[in-house]
């Protein structure tokens, strides 16, 4: 497997586009199009938050009624959320829209949102923005590039990553594209995510793939512990790679599903470090736990710590707000066998062993803790399973996004 330059239109036979729409930002992009020459077979994970987002709802039937797919069209600036049945009646006019503009079926086309929540859609401005989408088209990385940034809505940066590797001399190809910055704590942030792989694969095997990963990537990032009502994760897979029919729990399957999770890691701490008024990304460890899911409620609960958070910000080695996060994570461990350590590329530093301190230089501790990425490292000496976390550190950058962001 290896990283290439590229992104959604990195896959064989994927297209892209984006517009300034002015949906809801001026003289920006704001409306996106992922386009595949040939139907693909989809999968998909959606937020688990009781409300939903009309796309959500949208996509989710389509996901879950085995339907194919050729087309995604998504907005920035708002969210579609909370708009009652006039937001399932913009999708279904969306749809419609892009599947006329395109010669396909409404029931081919997925939508994504994110934005602002209970604001109505500006339909005819939408309308016209896909008709320019869909004679704007086309491959390659720089169209790739227009609709990741047209997603943005508080990112500093687009987000993108492609991989290819290789199942019997035939190369395959996943490609990817995220947005997030700010109510970002996944459980299935505004989080999106688009994949497109031109591998030839059976829907189970996407499927399984997908969910199985997310649980490692998306579900352990934190930025401010809001899940949102729009975060929607979709591969799409057309396979025009020519490969003989990846099958669920095979070889080949195993190989798909490490280059998924390298797509999924990196944009996953893309979202991460990008947290709104963020200067840091940090990464917790927890090695020597019992079991996975001890490890990871461990891992999420200290990122989740806004003292933690505020400390990483500070550049403080107050190692006594990780060991409070851990104590109510909800699992069970052993205080008196925890070992914790602080690592970036000023080195690494024991503050902790056996849950109480050690001696340890304060200096050296701030210039760690000073770089742009830090880790923790947290041994609990009970078994051998192991989980990581990402988050970043809080600042007051954060209060001045979220305190006028819909104005």
């Amino acid at each position: 497997m290896k990283k290439i330059q590229g992104g959604i239109t990195a896959a064989k036979g994927f297209e892209a586009a984006a517009v300034a729409a002015g949906i809801k930002y001026e003289n920006r992009l704001d409306l996106a199009l992922i386009y595949s020459e040939k139907p693909c077979k989809i999968a998909g994970t959606f937020t688990t938050n009781i409300i939903k987002a009309a796309p959500v709802k949208w996509d989710q039937a389509i996901v879950e009624g085995k339907k194919k797919c050729q087309a995604v069209v998504v907005n920035a600036g708002i969210a579609n959320a909370c708009t009652g049945e006039e937001g399932m009646q913009c999708c279904v006019e969306t749809a419609q829209t892009v599947a006329n503009a395109l010669n396909l079926e409404r029931e081919e086309i997925l939508i994504g949102s994110t934005g602002v929540i209970g604001m109505p859609m500006p339909m005819e401005k939408l309308k016209k923005g896909i008709e320019i989408l869909a004679k704007k088209k086309a491959k390659g990385y720089e169209a790739g590039k227009e609709a990741a940034r047209a997603i943005m809505t508080t990112d500093t940066c687009e987000k993108e990553i492609a991989v290819t590797f290789e199942i019997d001399g035939q190369v395959i190809t996943i490609g990817g594209m995220a947005k997030g910055s700010g109510m970002i704590h996944p459980n299935m942030c505004t989080m999106l995510s688009f994949i497109t792989t031109d591998a030839c694969i059976s829907k189970k095997a996407l499927q399984q793939a997908l969910h199985m990963d997310v649980e490692e990537t998306y579900n352990m990032i934190s930025v401010d512990g809001d899940t949102s009502t729009n975060d929607t994760v979709l591969l799409l897979a057309n396979g025009m790679a020519g490969n003989k029919k990846i099958k669920y729990g095979t070889k080949e399957w195993e190989l798909f599903c490490d280059a998924l999770h390298e797509v999924n890691l990196t944009l996953a701490k893309r979202i991460a470090e990008d947290g709104e008024g963020a200067t840091a990304l940090l990464e917790v460890i927890v090695e020597g736990a019992s079991s996975k899911e001890q490890a990871r409620k461990l891992a999420k609960s200290v990122i989740c710590s806004n003292l933690t958070k505020t400390a990483i910000a500070g550049h403080d080695a107050n190692w006594g707000r990780i060991l409070c996060a851990m104590g109510y994570a909800g699992v069970e461990f052993f205080p008196e066998r925890t070992h914790l350590s602080i690592k970036s590329k000023e080195g690494e530093l024991c503050l902790v062993e056996g849950g109480v301190a050690v001696s340890y230089s304060e200096e050296k501790a701030t210039k760690i803790l000073s770089e742009p990425e830090v880790t923790v490292l947290i041994h609990i000496g009970e078994g051998e399973e192991t989980a990581t976390a990402w988050g970043c550190d809080l600042t007051h950058g954060y209060i001045d996004i979220n305190a006028d962001y819909r104005s």
